[in-house]
């Protein structure tokens, strides 16, 4: 049954309207979350705002709000400093509107006011929200418990292409005043916008692939705009790079405040020049570390030998004095046996004398007969001691001869021994010797006056020299051929 009264559309628009404008005569506060943004040509801002039920899955409420030109050129500049963020889509917003109804465009909301502390506390909650969710996950520190190498020289790039940071990046290793060779992969990912996350997920899936070459992952975006950092607090991206299995570093590009990416990677540097000198520095310093490391050997080495070959010295020394006191005292030894030889001979002669004396005087009173007899045993006892004397003589030269003979003798191989000794401590050293190393067949290769480590440093036509060790020859690379499998299958 048809009622005898109707309404148009505009006139029920119109009415709605009306009520609205009774229903709202001044501005109210509404919070929601921004769903899309657009910005004219005329300045004028666009926004999709939506209410969503706590999971995020139901839209529980929609509409239009719009920020005109002349309002627009002063809340997006105060709202961006105050904040650090853009006005972008996931942001959750407090604003001031006047609630209108257009009969043919229908409700929307005109947005006079944005309350930037809301946002502020708003991002803080979010970002509290997750790591608290990868805190219960049991996530949340595990790549800051995994330890950096010594020497990162294998490194994965997660970055925009045309990052001006990224440039910076490679530039400053590149030139590295060092000389450090640093091998860098760019795997490209958005830095900005809502596929921000999901594209560096993408990058680090396929980093995964080769997770046994790099050394490090290190995740850059400086260049872009300081503003769009939301995209970096979102739980998806946080929990992969808390679950990678190699390091990562971030090098986002700000300094006002830290991402949920950068609280939870093993290290976090504001910009990717300082992501490069930290890579930088830590080569330098193994380098250093080794070279005074090696310094230090050669010392320990030099200060070794030079004791040992002291020691020998001294050594020799001491044997040399030994046997010329031992010389000097059998000498001595010898003199006052033979001295007392002499001496025991004459006091025999003497106390033989006496006995003719005696003898004499007996004769003189038992007659020449007596006389003859005591002469003759006189010639018997000379001719028995003559032999006597000249055996023990000899006897006692011999034994001197012999004992001088015996040091003799040895002597020599005492000093062949401690020469021995000491030729092995120089051999051991000449071991080492650069020099002595060529001579095995090995040899150095230089380009334009450097050593060359690594064929990497070398491309087809470098002219290099090559280094023996009893001259030195010079060509071109015609050919080169490299070992590292995994780097070329990348």
């Amino acid at each position: 049954m048809m009622s005898n009264t109707s309404l148009s559309l505009s006139e029920l628009n119109n009415s709605i309207g009306d009520a609205l404008n009774a229903s709202f005569p001044s501005p109210v506060w509404i919070k929601a979350e921004i769903s899309e943004i657009t910005i004219n040509r005329s300045g004028h801002c666009y926004l999709g705002l939506v209410e969503m039920d706590e999971n995020k899955k139901r839209v529980l409420a929609s509409a239009r709000g719009t920020i005109w030109a002349n309002t627009f050129r002063m809340l997006k500049p105060y709202f961006e400093k105050t904040t650090g963020q853009s006005l972008s889509q996931g942001l959750t917003i407090l604003f001031s509107a006047s609630v209108n109804f257009h009969p043919v465009y229908g409700l929307s909301l005109n947005i006079r006011d944005i309350d930037p502390s809301y946002t502020l506390g708003d991002m803080a909650v979010k970002r509290q929200k997750i790591l608290l969710r990868l805190k219960k996950d049991g996530v949340l520190e595990m790549n800051k418990e995994l330890e950096l190498p010594l020497v990162m020289q294998k490194i994965a790039v997660i970055s925009s292409p045309t990052a001006a940071g990224l440039q910076d990046f490679i530039k400053q290793l590149e030139n590295n005043t060092s000389n450090i060779h640093f091998y860098t992969k760019l795997f490209p990912a958005l830095m900005q916008g809502n596929q921000t996350s999901p594209s560096i997920i993408n990058a680090l899936n396929h980093i995964f692939r080769y997770e046994d070459f790099f050394d490090v992952v290190v995740i850059i975006r400086g260049g872009g705009a300081q503003l769009d950092l939301t995209s970096f607090d979102d739980y998806e991206l946080a929990s992969n790079v808390a679950q990678f299995p190699v390091p990562v570093i971030t090098g986002i590009g700000h300094d006002k405040d830290n991402t949920v990416i950068d609280l939870i990677a093993n290290t976090q540097l504001k910009t990717p020049t300082a992501v490069a000198e930290f890579l930088i520095s830590r080569a330098v310093s193994l380098d250093l570390y080794l070279s005074e490391a090696q310094s230090r050997f050669c010392e320990i080495s030099k200060g070794f030998i030079d004791r040992e070959h002291q020691r020998l010295t001294d050594m020799v020394r001491r044997i040399k004095e030994d046997f010329l006191l031992k010389q000097n005292k059998e000498e001595h030894r010898f003199n006052i046996n033979i001295l007392k030889l002499k001496n025991s001979v004459s006091n025999f002669l003497d106390h033989q004398l006496n006995k003719f004396q005696e003898d004499q005087n007996r004769l003189n009173l038992y007659g020449v007969k007596k006389l003859k007899e005591r002469i003759l045993l006189l010639k018997n006892i000379e001719n028995k001691i003559k032999p006597a004397i000249s055996y023990g003589f000899k006897k006692e030269r011999n034994r001197h001869l012999q004992y001088i003979g015996k040091l003799k003798e040895n002597l020599p191989g005492m000093l062949k021994s401690e020469k021995n000794r000491l030729n092995f401590y120089l051999q051991k050293n000449e071991l080492i010797d650069p020099v002595n190393i060529l001579k095995k067949g090995y040899c150095i290769n230089y380009k334009d006056g450097e050593i060359v480590k690594s064929i990497k440093h070398l491309k087809k036509g470098d002219s290099v020299m090559t280094r023996f060790f009893d001259g030195e020859v010079s060509g071109k690379i015609i050919n080169i051929k490299s070992y590292e499998k995994r780097e070329n299958d990348i």
